[in-house]
C-alpha cells in the first residue's frame, strides 16, 4: 500500500491564498488589498510593492525561480511567458531576486501572434496583462521547476479584450448589479455582491500511450478520424460507475493530489458510460475562479497521464459509435450574505423572490437561446451534440414536475396555490431506512436543467473553455434582472406588479420549458412548432454574436463592444476551417501513406495465395471473394480520397473567413466522412497484423 494522503494538509499548498495574505502581510496592506478585491479600484503602487515581495518570497521558499503571467487568450487553452526573480548580480557577485509592484501588476506579451479576429494587426505587437487579484496565484510545478502563476486578463494596446477573463469579469459586475436591485426589492439591504456560483463537472478518455502514438489522427486532431467499431462498446452499460481499474486508479489518485495542492477542490471521479471515459467533479467556486480552475484541471489532466503512459483525451468525441465528453457547467447566484438567488424552498409557490428569478432566467433563456447555444459552440462539439450521450443542439430548459407545476398554475390562474412535494421511497427491505424521495426527478437529455438550487449548463463541450458559457449566462440573466427592476423600481404597488411580472414572463417564455425526452425525434418536431432554433453546427452558430440583439446587449452592459463581438465572430470561423483543414489532411496522409499502402499489400497476399490454390487444385472460392471485397473497397477508398484532396484544396484556397468556414462544413466535413466509410468497412475485413494502427478495441479496453 502507498503512503497516506494527508488531504488537509497538502490542500492549497501551492496557492498564494487569502490565509497566506494574511500571514505574511502587514495589516494594513492586508485590509486595503481585501477592499480594492471585494469594492474595485486601485492599488497603490507601494501597497502593490508590499504584495508583490511577500508574493515572491512565499514562492521562492517554494522552489519557484521564475513568474508568469497566466492568462486565457482566444486559443482556448492558456499562455504563459517566464521570467526570472533574478536580478543583476550586487557589488559582491551575489544574485539578487526581486519582483516589484509594477511586476506583479502589468506584463507586457506579444499581442500580435494570438487570436485577434483583425482587431490587432502583425505589426502592432503590443498587448497588456493585468493581475486578477480576485483569483489566487499558484506555483505550476513541472520539468521546467517551479514557477509562479499569477492569473491575469490580456488586452490589447488599444483595450479591446484579447481574452476570455476580462469579458467574464465584466459580466460578472453586470449580474452582481443587476441582482442586487433585485434583492433590495426584497428587502435585502446587507448585500453588497451577488456572485456567480460555478461548478464544472469535467469528462475524459485515458487511452496508453504507446498505443496513442501510433494513431496519427489521436496526435493531430485529437480524436479518430478512422476507426471500425469494437465488438463490444457501452451497450451491457458495464463501465458506468464500475470498479476502476488498477492503472487508472493511479492516474486519479495522481491527479487528485496535484489538484489539491493547487486549491482545486476535487470531490468526485468515476467511471463515465464509454468504456475508457472518466469523470472529475469540483466543488463550486466563483465564476471566474472556476474557469481558471478548470483550465488548471485540464493541464493537470494531460501532464499527470504521461507519468502513467497514459495519455489524456479531452476531445468532444474522440471514437465514433460511443459516448463523447462534455463539462456540464453548474450555474447559481449567491448574495455575499450567504443567500442562493435558485434556492427555492421548502414551498417555491409562495417564494416570490424565487420566483421572480426563475421568471428572469426563463425569459433571458428563452430570448438568447441562440447566444446560449453559441456559447457551447466548438468543432469538436458538432460530432457530440444531438447524438444519443448528449443535450440536443435545441435549447430548452427542464424545470422538473414540481416548478412545472407551479409555473402552469401561475399561467393559468395567476396564483399556485399548492406545491408537489416529495414522498417517501420503499425500499422494501426490512433492514433499510424508507429513503425521502424528491419531488422532481433528473432529465439527462435537458442542456439547461434546473437540478435543486442551480441550473446545470450540460451543453458545453468537455475540450473548451467555460469562460464563454459563462459570460453569456451572466449577461442575458443580468439583462432580464434589469428588465425587471425598471419595472419594480417604479411601481406603487410592489406586489401586484411583481405577481404580474412574474405571470407575464413565465407566460411569454413558457415555450422554453420541456421536461420530456431531448433525445426524441417528436421533440425536434414539436420545437420547431414552438419557434425554438435548431442551430446544427458552430458555423451556423456564430452569426449568434454578431446579430443586432447580441450587439445591443453586450454593448449595454459593457461587456463586449461591437468591434471585440465582430473579431470573436472572425476567430470562430477561421478556427473551424483550420481545424477542419487539419482533420482532412490528417485523413488524407494516412490514407495515402498507410491505409491504402496497407490494404495494397494485403490484397497481394491474397492473389497470391488464389493463385497458389488454383496451381495446388484447392479451393480457393473464399480467398477470392475477400479478395473482390477488398478490392472493392480499396477502389472506393481511392475515389473518396480524390474526391476530399480537391474539396480541400478548393476550401483552402478560399479568403478566410465565414464563407471559407460554410465551404469546409458543407463539402470538406461530407468529403471526410464518405472516406471513413470505406476504410472502416476495410478495418472489419483486413488482416489485424496487417492493419496499420491500433484499432477502437486495443485503445478503449486495453488500458
Amino acid at each position: 500500500m502507498s503512503d497516506i494522503i494527508n488531504v488537509e494538509a497538502i490542500f492549497g499548498e501551492n496557492v498564494f491564498s487569502l490565509g497566506k495574505m494574511r500571514e505574511r502581510l502587514p495589516k494594513k496592506i492586508f485590509a486595503e488589498l481585501t477592499k480594492v478585491m471585494d469594492e474595485g479600484g486601485e492599488l497603490s503602487l507601494e501597497t502593490a510593492d508590499v504584495v508583490a515581495k511577500a508574493m515572491k518570497d512565499w514562492a521562492v521558499e517554494k522552489g519557484a525561480t521564475h513568474y508568469t503571467h497566466w492568462f486565457q487568450p482566444l486559443t482556448g487553452i492558456t499562455a504563459e511567458k517566464h521570467d526570472a526573480f533574478v536580478t543583476n548580480p550586487d557589488e559582491n557577485g551575489h544574485m539578487l531576486m526581486e519582483f516589484s509592484g509594477k511586476e506583479l501588476i502589468k506584463g507586457e506579451p506579444d499581442a500580435s501572434s494570438f487570436p485577434s479576429g483583425g482587431l490587432r494587426s502583425t505589426f502592432e505587437a503590443r498587448g497588456y496583462t493585468a493581475w486578477d487579484m480576485t483569483s489566487p496565484a499558484f506555483i505550476k510545478e513541472s520539468a521546467v521547476g517551479a514557477v509562479l502563476c499569477i492569473p491575469t486578463v490580456f488586452c490589447a494596446y488599444t483595450g479591446e479584450a484579447l481574452d476570455q477573463k476580462t469579458p467574464l469579469l465584466r459580466s460578472m459586475e453586470a449580474v452582481s448589479q443587476q441582482a442586487l436591485r433585485i434583492v433590495r426589492l426584497f428587502g435585502n439591504t446587507e448585500a453588497s455582491k451577488v456572485t456567480p456560483s460555478v461548478g464544472a463537472e469535467q469528462e475524459y478518455f485515458l487511452v496508453d500511450r504507446q498505443k496513442y502514438l501510433q494513431r496519427k489522427d489521436l496526435i493531430y486532431a485529437g480524436r479518430t478520424l478512422f476507426g471500425a467499431p469494437a465488438p463490444k462498446g457501452q451497450e451491457m452499460d458495464d463501465h458506468y460507475f464500475g470498479t476502476i481499474r488498477e492503472r487508472v486508479g493511479a492516474y486519479m489518485k495522481d491527479l487528485n493530489v496535484e489538484l489539491w495542492k493547487l486549491g482545486v477542490s476535487a470531490k468526485t471521479q468515476h467511471n463515465e458510460v464509454a468504456p475508457a471515459q472518466h469523470e472529475l467533479a469540483p466543488i463550486y467556486a466563483t465564476a471566474n475562479v472556476e474557469v481558471d480552475h478548470n483550465q488548471v484541471i485540464m493541464e493537470t489532466m494531460k501532464r499527470v497521464a504521461l507519468h502513467h503512459d497514459l495519455t489524456c483525451l479531452l476531445h468532444e468525441k474522440p471514437f465514433a459509435g460511443i459516448n463523447g465528453s462534455g463539462k456540464h457547467n453548474n450555474w447559481s447566484l449567491v448574495t455575499d450574505n450567504g443567500v442562493n438567488l435558485l434556492e427555492p424552498g421548502e414551498t417555491p409557490n409562495q417564494n416570490v423572490q424565487f420566483l421572480l428569478v426563475l421568471a428572469c432566467v426563463l425569459r433571458a433563456v428563452d430570448k438568447h437561446a441562440d447566444l446560449l447555444r453559441q456559447s457551447a459552440s466548438n468543432v469538436g462539439n458538432d460530432q457530440r451534440l444531438g447524438a444519443h450521450e448528449a443535450p440536443p443542439a435545441i435549447i430548452s430548459v427542464f424545470l422538473g414536475e414540481q416548478l412545472e407545476d407551479v409555473v402552469e398554475q401561475l399561467i393559468e390562474t395567476g396564483e399556485a396555490k399548492s406545491c408537489l412535494h416529495g414522498s417517501k421511497l420503499m425500499t422494501g427491505v426490512s433492514t433499510l431506512p424508507d429513503l425521502d424521495k424528491d419531488a422532481t426527478d433528473r432529465n439527462r437529455t435537458s442542456p439547461f436543467a434546473f437540478t435543486g438550487n442551480k441550473f446545470e449548463f450540460r451543453t458545453v463541450g468537455s475540450s473548451d473553455s467555460i469562460a464563454s458559457a459563462n459570460i453569456t449566462l451572466n449577461t442575458i440573466v443580468a439583462e432580464a434582472f434589469c428588465e425587471a427592476a425598471d419595472i419594480l423600481e417604479n411601481t406603487d404597488d410592489f406586489d401586484m406588479e411583481c405577481h404580474d411580472l412574474i405571470k407575464r414572463f413565465m407566460t411569454e417564455h413558457q415555450r422554453i420549458i420541456f421536461n420530456g425526452n431531448g433525445y426524441s425525434d417528436e421533440w425536434v418536431a414539436e420545437a420547431e412548432r414552438r419557434g425554438l432554433p435548431n442551430i446544427k453546427s458552430m458555423v451556423e452558430a456564430v452569426e449568434a454574436l454578431v446579430t443586432e440583439k447580441s450587439v445591443e446587449l453586450f454593448g449595454k452592459f459593457h461587456i463586449f463592444t461591437e468591434a471585440e463581438l465582430k473579431s470573436r465572430a472572425e476567430i470562430l470561423y477561421e478556427t473551424y476551417a483550420k481545424t477542419t483543414n487539419i482533420e482532412a489532411l490528417t485523413m488524407i496522409d494516412m490514407a495515402s501513406k498507410h491505409i491504402i499502402p496497407a490494404v495494397t499489400k494485403y490484397t497481394r497476399f491474397l492473389a497470391e495465395t488464389v493463385i497458389a490454390l488454383r496451381e495446388a487444385g484447392a479451393d480457393s472460392s473464399v480467398q477470392s471473394e475477400t479478395l473482390t471485397q477488398v478490392t472493392a473497397y480499396l477502389k472506393e477508398t481511392k475515389s473518396a480520397l480524390n474526391v476530399l484532396i480537391s474539396a480541400q484544396a478548393d476550401a483552402k484556397a478560399m479568403t478566410p473567413g465565414k464563407e471559407q468556414a460554410f465551404k469546409y462544413r458543407n463539402s470538406v466535413t461530407p468529403a471526410m466522412e464518405a472516406l471513413r466509410r470505406p476504410v472502416d468497412a476495410l478495418e472489419m475485413i483486413v488482416d489485424k497484423e496487417t492493419w496499420p494502427m491500433p484499432s477502437y478495441g486495443d485503445l478503449i479496453f486495453e488500458v
